[in-house]
């Protein structure tokens, strides 16, 4: 693979795919190209598209003419995904596949179960989260294999190293979901990396070597991404290595499910509640077509600043369709009132989400945020990386970047800076210059083609590693209390910050391992507890600092001991390439079980 010609870097969004690639074979190696998607805008119609909208549709048998769908490399399909299946869903809700990649780090669901489209009628198809996110990948490869590899075999997709781009907030379960869809659709040489850091790329790319000039030893970059699925948070520090400017990834935010479709749905909210007040009954199902009748009016309403409204189309139910359609408008004052207060309100820096009170029963969903305040989960996110060596409250950034759709609002952006700078304001630290990205729809995808470079040696590497510490479960040495479990620690495997490829021993002491029977090893993480180093045994620890998995289900198969015979362990642990964990148990006598924290359910 060290041959391959094209660096190829590719962003899986929630609403939007991107790929980008560089030519080593250019005279300019370094110039980073944005692939043209073609896709089906309108049944029979194929136009390019600098995004592929990340959006299936299944269709109905006779829902559109024969050949509707076709593509020059596919025949008779009877779905479609980009352009086309986003329109249509607007109309059709219950035939629309999205959110797929919210879908696949959820963890209370089975997210290699066909599940979608979410609560849709047993006669519509379903489909697993993987395998949209596999589908998705698969448009792009076969655009790119028709276009880029018409000519040369050896130039296909399949044959190139990709870097694919996740949320910094992505566990280790999530990350490897990311890459099986990545192998579903042939792409077997994949390298993850974070959004953020995706962004921070772009950014560097775009400025070359004028970025030292914008940046000083001290800079605290805020990388503020919100996108259509998550607000994903992380600081990037300048420091100085050997007399030269340096970048590390000091921390990231947990994950949280909160952004434009969000926003979107509650603009279909106070759609809605306008057309109650016309006399209009708007049912569950109109009310998720104004979901995405409202995405479409947000966008042309913020991407021209004259447009003070925008039309939004339902249609009724029943048989009088076209005499049913509810027609109605969003305004740029709706889009104020609702995004502005509702989700960048002002706060202060020692404010925190509320937590609503939860109710004993809930339909199963995606694990939205309770508290929609954008600002107040940025406030958490500064709050709690401080590193105590002064009387500080919270990180005060210098320079932020935004990232994500969400952001291409200046009103929005304008926002988070202003907020930021009143915290900025009372501590007397200066207020935040904006790092301006050439473009926030395509930042990460040619940021990853960038890292791709950075890989081979061109450009300069953002220092960081994992994004989280990691723990073991290990089940107390206490006598039995009736109707207690035994109390659980938490054993440090993998420090913030330990670079992937990289090893580690867990020093200390051994472990009892039980071998020859089901049994359940529980996973935990950080993302604030900096200073734990492996080996570190944590019995108690506050709330929020520590949160736990998914476990892993396994039996660590021996034919030397009885089942259930707990065998002596020292612990090893490795991060890989792609930033999931690899613990390796070793008995004294040499034998040795690996246990890989991937997705419980193999394939």
């Amino acid at each position: 693979m060290s041959d391959a010609r094209y660096v190829v870097g590719i962003d899986l969004g929630t609403t939007h795919t991107v790929l980008s690639y560089v030519d080593t074979e250019e005279d300019d190696a370094s110039r980073i190209h944005v692939l043209p998607v073609p896709q089906t805008t309108t049944p029979g119609q194929i136009e390019e598209r600098d995004n592929l909208p990340s959006f299936l549709y299944l269709a109905a048998g006779p829902e559109f003419p024969p050949g509707a769908l076709d593509l020059p490399w596919a025949k008779s399909r009877n779905y479609t995904v980009g352009e086309l299946a986003r329109a249509q869903g607007a109309a059709v809700p219950s035939r629309l596949v999205s959110s797929a990649k919210s879908w696949l780090c959820h963890t209370g669901v089975d997210r290699s179960a066909p599940i979608l489209p979410w609560q849709a009628p047993a006669e519509v198809p379903h489909i697993s989260p993987l395998d949209a996110s596999a589908r998705y990948l698969e448009h792009l490869r076969d655009v790119w294999n028709e276009t880029m590899a018409a000519q040369d075999p050896f130039a296909s997709l399949e044959g190139q190293k990709v870097y694919l781009t996740v949320p910094a907030s992505f566990d280790a379960v999530a990350r490897e979901l990311t890459l099986a869809a990545a192998q579903r659709a042939g792409l077997t040489s994949v390298t993850l990396l974070e959004e953020p850091q995706a962004a921070f790329y772009a950014w560097l790319a775009h400025q070359g070597d004028v970025w030292r000039k914008q940046l000083t030893v001290g800079d605290v970059v805020l990388v503020c991404d919100i996108g259509g699925g998550t607000s994903d948070f992380s600081l990037i520090a300048v420091t100085e290595v050997g007399g030269e400017l340096a970048l590390e990834r000091i921390a990231v935010g947990d994950h949280i499910l909160l952004g434009g479709d969000n926003m979107d749905l509650a603009l279909a909210f106070t759609v809605a509640e306008r057309l109650r007040q016309q006399g209009h009954d708007v049912d569950p199902w109109q009310t998720r077509a104004l979901w995405y009748a409202c995405r479409v009016a947000k966008e042309q309403i913020l991407a021209d600043p004259e447009l003070e409204q925008a039309p939004v189309t339902v249609l009724g139910r029943g048989s009088q369709v076209v005499g049913g359609t509810l027609r109605t408008e969003l305004t740029r004052l709706d889009i104020q009132k609702v995004l502005l207060a509702g989700f960048f309100p002002g706060c202060q820096a020692s404010d925190r989400p509320s937590e609503q009170r939860r109710v004993g029963l809930k339909e199963i969903g995606l694990p939205y945020a309770s508290d929609a305040a954008i600002t107040r989960h940025l406030a958490r996110f500064l709050g709690g990386h401080i590193d105590g060596s002064d009387a500080a409250t919270f990180v005060r950034p210098t320079a932020i970047l935004f990232n994500g759709g969400v952001m291409k609002a200046d009103e929005l952006r304008g926002r988070v800076a202003e907020v930021i700078n009143d915290w900025l304001t009372t501590v007397d630290a200066p207020a935040l210059k904006e790092l301006l990205s050439q473009s926030l729809d395509l930042a990460v995808a040619r940021g990853a083609a960038y890292y791709g470079l950075v890989r081979q040696g061109m450009g300069i590497r953002i220092r960081g590693g994992v994004a989280r510490s990691y723990y073991i479960g290990i089940e107390s040495a206490l006598p039995a209390v009736p109707g207690m479990p035994a109390p659980l620690k938490a054993l440090c495997v993998v420090p913030f910050g330990m670079e992937e490829g990289t090893a580690t021993d867990i020093p200390g002491r051994e472990f009892g391992m039980l071998v020859g029977e089901p049994v359940e090893f529980r996973f935990l993480s950080s993302t604030v507890r900096k200073e734990d180093r492996p080996g570190t045994v944590l019995d108690r620890w506050n709330e929020g600092e520590i949160e736990e998995l998914a476990p892993v289900q396994t039996a660590m198969e021996d034919e030397h001991d009885a089942p259930g015979t707990a065998v002596p362990v020292t612990l090893h642990s490795h991060v890989t390439e792609v930033g999931t964990l690899d613990l390796e148990l070793h008995a004294r006598d040499g034998r040795r079980w690996k246990l890989q924290y991937n997705v419980r359910d193999a394939e």
